[in-house]
């Protein structure tokens, strides 16, 4: 007997706390001046989907594995069926990648679970 693959539930917009993580994350990346450009288009965008393994091919980030406290931690609420917070994303034109501005962990942990599942994304 197979075990169903759970369902992952997610919110329909970022938590608030997520843009100033966001804006973090990019200022080891960017200049101020384009940390809040980045991150007012963001606070604009429309949600898009993309499935969890196209996702990571784009940003050319590894998966993290369930070792990882943060991946266990977000595993722990799919499996509880707590909503996540749909990732922030920003298009590097520049260097022809997805920066995972926001979520990576949540991106980790859907990934471990289907990878062909859909996530909701606010890009920019």
């Amino acid at each position: 007997m197979s075990k169903k693959t759970p369902k992952i539930r997610w919110l329909e917009k970022p938590a608030k706390h997520d843009y100033s993580a966001a804006a973090r994350y990019l200022s080891l990346l960017f200049d101020q001046a384009t940390v809040a450009r980045y991150t007012k288009k963001l606070r604009r965008a429309r949600v898009a989907e993309f499935e969890a393994k196209d996702l990571l091919r784009a940003s050319t980030l590894p998966p993290l594995d369930g070792s990882n406290p943060h991946v266990k931690q977000d595993r722990q609420k799919i499996s509880k069926r707590t909503p996540l917070s749909p990732l922030l994303l920003v298009r590097d034109r520049t260097n022809v990648k997805l920066i995972i501005a926001d979520g990576y962990h949540r991106l980790c942990a859907a990934y471990s679970v289907d990878e062909n599942v859909s996530i909701p994304c606010y890009i920019e």
